[in-house]
């Protein structure tokens, strides 16, 4: 028995660990998106889904010892594939669909190595009920479960702080060797078992009333139960990255929340107080509706985990209550990874491309409200009466969340990369805005004569705007990573050139069709569509006097964009005594520390900008508070009065490492 726990606990270990290890080394090709990690988990939902599809045909239709060799074969052949490192020939050049890309990439990554050990849990299990005929494998669930939440707790204190991204491959990929060898001992004691209890699981006696095959009413009930959890999870993790960052750690969480109700279902009866969950999950689904928009996270986060935590459990815990006899463990395990995959697929492949804003957590939450009035219309016309009326309140608070964001928008829009939109205020005086997610990130004037003017985050006292005041007259060559609205041009002049570099081209879109900086500027504006970084490694020296760093996902800067590597890419393009301008501000994240150290190794000055603008009235009003960083060489630039009078140097942080495309974490910035 101890070979079958080691194999299933080893292999679900793995299963998990290597999703971000993947996902965090293919992150910064796309741009930092939270769709990367939402597009991750279809593909390994679905290969998951056909792992136990394998587990299920294999067991049911084929001899135990065809099986085995052919299992035996598959193994040996996923070896090929080791180290798990992508190449770099699928980094995207910019005209590519993502999505696409990313699922080739980790299909042809890590494709066999994932469907091998996505068959493990059924099909060990299969293997373990014929050896020891009788004794009941569920259990054998939860310890898989419980491997794969080690594995996620792990990665984030154990693993990313301390390990390489490369080192992480390398270290995996023997692991998966290991696993190999006892996968293949566990296939192998399974034909020593009698040959009654191999025979196959299809018999000619009437079934009892204990091992009567599932009725497709309760294989829908398991679909749709596993469905709505994968759904759930998808859309509170793609909720929670979009408002701070897309970062492993933010992955893992809910993640992890998801595997210990499954632990906690699968374990024991006794965990799932089915009145204390269902319960609880009536509470949190209309406070989670409650907070869809909310920006204050100290309390919006907290409840989102917890209400998800509260649906998963129910939703496995009634999963768990339905489970049927071992000999359809398979089956019943397959229901499970297609309502899994269905969860994905909705969430990561068709909601960026069919809702105009993230709107999916709203569909998840009033879906859990329906299913919780059918699990709970027996008890009662009073339970009937709760679950309609905690429907009704979840409808209701979400949709006046919705109603707001909708009307409030001149356009919305919605792919891959984000949902943005744009909104206008007319007090104290007009102005448009673009908003992505539920931040803003720059806007503009809309009287005419005011258009040109600074406002938002680039206003004559921030740091953009003390940075051009203090350049010399000549014409500037700026490159800028991050178009947004295009409102930094509102410091260009005749004769400048704006070189913009910008991942999401519904951006650009909006920044052509409303608002008007790159079309009434003076200076010469160019658009070039992709990762700046990723462009800017592929183009010949620009030679700039300005590289502005304004690119976001979420509230935060990609990581990507704040390591050694991407240093040696803007000095390459950048004059010698030139500056790049990081824009920092952040209500969770301080890279001040990240940008100090990647100055300081290349001999350059780190300097912070404030700006906390009070107007209340006219044009001022619309003036953000600000920190942006500036680090450069050119010593006079930094004695202008304009800078001097208010740049900060950043003091280095004691034994605070250098970020490196290898090694990053932006764990050890968070605000506290």
């Amino acid at each position: 028995m101890v070979l079958y726990a080691t194999t299933i606990f080893l292999g679900a270990f793995l299963l998990f660990l290597v999703q971000p290890i993947m996902a965090k080394q293919i992150l910064p090709w796309f741009g930092g998106s939270a769709a990367v990690w939402a597009t991750c988990m279809v593909f390994f939902q679905v290969t998951l889904l056909a792992g136990y599809a394998y587990a299920d045909w294999t067991t049911r239709r084929m001899a135990p010892k065809t099986q085995t060799r052919l299992h035996l074969g598959l193994l040996a052949l996923s070896l090929v594939l080791m180290p798990i490192i992508p190449d770099a020939s699928w980094k995207p050049s910019g005209e590519e669909n993502p999505s696409a890309r990313i699922l080739g990439m980790l299909a042809a990554s890590i494709g066999l190595p994932y469907l091998m050990l996505s068959t493990t849990s059924p099909l060990v299990q299969a293997w373990f009920a014929r050896r020891y005929a009788g004794t009941l494998p569920y259990r054998l669930f939860a310890l898989s479960n419980l491997a794969s939440l080690i594995a996620l707790l792990a990665y984030p204190v154990l693993v990313e702080p301390w390990i390489s991204t490369h080192a992480q491959s390398i270290t995996w990929s023997v692991a998966y060797a290991l696993f190999v060898a006892l996968c293949a001992a566990a296939g192998l004691a399974a034909l020593k078992a009698s040959p009654e209890a191999a025979a196959p699981a299809r018999t000619g006696a009437a079934p009892s009333s204990d091992t009567a095959p599932p009725s497709r009413a309760r294989q829908f009930l398991w679909l749709v139960l596993a469905a709505l959890g994968s759904f759930m999870l998808l859309a509170v993790t793609n909720h929670i990255c979009q408002n701070v960052a897309s970062i492993p750690f933010l992955w893992i969480l809910p993640l992890s929340l998801y595997l210990a109700t499954f632990i906690f279902a699968f374990d024991h009866p006794r965990w799932y107080h089915r009145g204390f969950f269902i319960t609880l999950t009536a509470i949190s689904l209309p406070a989670m509706a409650w907070m869809f928009d909310s920006l204050e996270l100290v309390y919006a986060v907290p409840i989102y985990l917890v209400g998800l935590f509260a649906v998963c459990m129910f939703c496995h815990g009634e999963f768990a209550q339905l489970k049927p006899a071992p000999r359809y463990l398979t089956t019943y395990y397959l229901m499970l990874s297609l309502g899994g995959a269905i969860g994905g697929l909705l969430v990561g492949l068709v909601a960026p491309y069919v809702l105009p804003g993230h709107f999916e957590i709203v569909i998840g939450l009033i879906a859990c409200g329906l299913l919780l009035l059918a699990r709970t219309m027996s008890w009662g016309w009073w339970a009937t009466g709760i679950a309609t009326a905690v429907i009704g309140t979840t409808a209701w608070a979400s949709g006046t969340a919705i109603e707001d964001q909708v009307s409030n928008a001149r356009v919305m829009m919605r792919n891959f990369y984000s949902a943005i939109r744009t909104r206008d205020a007319m007090t104290p005086t007009p102005f448009r805005s673009l908003v992505h997610g539920g931040i803003m990130h720059g806007g503009q004037l809309l009287d005419e004569d005011k258009q040109l003017l600074a406002s938002s985050y680039f206003g004559p006292n921030s740091g953009f705007g003390r940075l051009f005041a203090a350049l010399p007259d000549a014409p500037r060559r700026v490159g800028v990573i991050g178009l947004g609205a295009g409102s930094i041009t509102a410091h260009a002049r005749a004769g400048d050139v704006f070189r913009f570099y910008e991942i999401n081209p519904q951006v650009v879109d909006l920044a052509y069709r409303e608002f008007t900086f790159l079309t009434a500027t003076p200076a010469k504006t160019e658009v070039i569509l992709g990762d700046g970084r990723l462009s800017m490694e592929r183009e010949a020296p620009q030679q700039y006097d300005v590289i502005a760093v304004d690119a976001f996902s979420g509230d935060a800067i990609p990581m990507h964009l704040l390591t050694r590597e991407s240093i040696a890419i803007y000095l390459r393009h950048l004059k010698p005594d030139g500056v790049i301008a990081f824009q920092a501000t952040n209500r969770f994240v301080d890279i001040a520390p990240v940008v100090e150290r990647l100055a300081a190794e290349h001999g350059m000055t780190a300097v912070m900008i404030t700006d906390y603008p009070d107007s209340s009235e006219g044009v001022d009003y619309w003036l953000s508070s600000t920190d942006q960083i500036l680090i450069t060489r050119n010593r006079d630039l930094l004695e202008h009065e304009r800078i001097r009078s208010v740049a900060q140097r950043i003091e280095p942080r004691p034994g605070f490492p250098i970020w490196t495309d290898d090694f990053n974490n932006l764990l050890t910035v968070l605000k506290r």
